[in-house]
């Protein structure tokens, strides 16, 4: 099992990227509603630092896997069969995921930096804040992470509906490739 991708295959690690952040996604997002509607308290403060800890890993795993995929391209998308416009929505859905997928951590961060609490990574390193200590800027900011959340999630669906349109209606490996390499 190879670890760099090949023009037809993922590697195990561009496999292991895409399942370890679609799953921590999907729990973040379903995470960050439960804290939307969570009443902060004493008691409760510790999970907005996990939220926090979890987003920055993910940030980083994002930036991880953009450089994997310098050193090692994915494999071309397949077309055969597939019209135009499905592959040109296919490759704007991706840029789109790629793009909320930085998006949503940083907007996250920089409302939490509006705050002037403190970002620590996994109660151990204090991250710098990006944002100046900002009424205006947190409320923005806190808004623009809850709005790109939710495009997060739409587009998450229509990339899910597209692999199984592919999967089950033009009966291509796409889907394949990202389980099996």
């Amino acid at each position: 099992m190879a670890a760099r991708n090949g023009p037809d295959s993922f590697g195990w690690v561009s496999r292991a990227f895409h399942w370890i952040m679609a799953v921590a996604i999907l729990g973040m997002l379903a995470f960050g509603t439960y804290l939307a509607n969570l009443q902060p308290s004493l008691d409760t403060l510790w999970l907005y630092g996990f939220h926090k800890s979890i987003g920055m890993s993910l940030l980083a795993l994002v930036l991880a896997r953009l450089l994997w995929h310098r050193i090692t391209p994915p494999p071309a998308s397949i077309r055969a069969g597939i019209p135009g416009w499905q592959v040109k929505s296919a490759a704007i859905s991706h840029a789109t995921l790629y793009g909320l997928m930085l998006a949503v951590p940083l907007a996250g961060w920089i409302a939490s930096s509006a705050t002037g609490i403190d970002t620590v990574f996994f109660n151990r390193v204090t991250l710098p804040a990006i944002a100046p200590v900002s009424e205006r800027w947190e409320k923005v900011f806190f808004a623009a992470h809850g709005f790109l959340t939710k495009a997060l999630l739409l587009v998450i669906v229509v990339h899910v509906a597209g692999a199984f349109h592919r999967h089950f209606i033009h009966r291509d490996t796409t889907l394949r490739r990202m389980i099996r390499g």
